[in-house]
């Protein structure tokens, strides 16, 4: 008999809680026998997701201290937390920044012998090869890339932008700068915390790349052998809906707007839209999206994008947070299962892929 195949995910923050319900939702489809997660603190104002979570299907794993406290507020864990952790086939970190780092070196790697990949999310610089979904997957090696680090949200839209402006045939000697503002909402909906009352600017703690939405996906591009002229700067606004990218594409060949907009319509990983509102933009994930979340990449503004001087690209792009992630680390879980039709396997997610938002 075959081994069971579990995804096991770990956090139920603004990653993890929708991406487990992602897979106990489409376990079947994507080849998946069973979904675990693990959640660390039982706490009453968590305990309707927790329940929720596993009558989707899903099925809790606590640590052993921890147990007793989720039996008294009603719920009763499936797994010990090492227990789940052995049986795993693919591990996926969404805990907060900077966890993910310490949690490899000190649980992962001592169940690295029987578990075929871990993923963390965002803002773990160093935890494994930077993935992308349809950037960097011919890099992929399988047997030799267990630890996968998914980029953030808004390095998912630059890289998407780069690849469809600046590269359109593969082509590095196009590529001569790319200039992107992140416009970034404050918080998340599901937050109570982090919320500015006005504009806040980043630091540019980079001095090659600004912020480390250019310096990662620069990292991106440079396991295909390209070594890309990238810089990026940051600020939050006082909104809750979607982040924002204001960006500058300098190549070296004349391109239209009408050529960009033709080999956006050919890619399943950007959608274009004649809203100029992230609320608008928003609400149609809501009201269609996989639990409210645009798996798309990127949501490119029509009436915004203009071609100076025949070589210079300007635009604006909408971030579809949590969905361009969720969607890279759902084929990225899938890729170390079935490394030869992982692709295949994301057809069931196609109704919250949209060729126009």
């Amino acid at each position: 008999m075959a081994a069971k195949k579990v995804v096991h995910i770990i956090g139920t923050g603004t990653i993890g809680e929708p991406l487990i319900g992602l897979f106990a939702s489409k376990k079947d489809e994507l080849g998946f026998d069973e979904v675990t997660f693990h959640k660390r603190t039982p706490l009453l104002t968590d305990r309707s997701k927790v329940i929720n979570l596993i009558k989707r299907g899903a099925r809790l794993a606590a640590d052993e201290s921890a147990r007793r406290g989720f039996r008294d507020i009603g719920i009763e864990s499936a797994y010990e937390h090492h227990e789940a952790l052995r049986q795993a086939t693919v591990v996926i970190d969404c805990t907060p920044s900077d966890v993910g780092l310490q949690n490899k070196k000190e649980i992962y790697e001592k169940y690295a012998h029987n578990t075929l990949g871990f993923i963390a999310q965002g803002s773990e610089f160093g935890f494994g090869k930077m993935y992308a979904r349809g950037i960097s997957d011919r890099t992929l090696k399988h047997g030799v890339d267990q630890f996968i680090h998914v980029v953030s949200c808004n390095t998912h839209n630059l890289a998407v932008l780069i690849d469809l402006i600046g590269l359109p045939d593969g082509d590095p000697a196009n590529f001569l700068s790319g200039r992107f503002v992140c416009i970034r909402r404050a918080n998340d909906i599901s937050q109570d915390s982090s919320f500015v009352p006005s504009p806040q600017v980043n630091r540019h703690k980079d001095e090659r790349f600004g912020t480390h939405h250019a310096r990662d996906a620069w990292h991106l591009f440079n396991g295909l052998g390209h070594d890309l002229d990238l810089y990026s700067s940051a600020l939050k606004v006082n909104s809750q809906y979607m982040h924002a990218i204001h960006f500058n594409i300098r190549v070296r060949k004349p391109t239209s707007v009408e050529a960009i907009l033709e080999r956006c319509k050919a890619d399943d990983r950007m959608a274009l839209t004649y809203k100029q509102s992230a609320n608008s933009v928003f609400s149609f994930g809501r009201d269609y999206g996989h639990y409210g979340r645009i798996l798309n990449q990127a949501v490119l503004v029509v009436p915004a994008l203009s071609v100076h001087n025949g070589t210079e690209v300007v635009g604006f792009c909408f971030t579809p947070q949590d969905g361009n992630a969720l969607i890279s680390s759902v084929a990225a879980a899938c890729w170390f299962v079935y490394p030869e039709s992982y692709e295949q396997k994301l057809n069931c997610l196609r109704d919250s892929i949209f060729p126009e938002v």
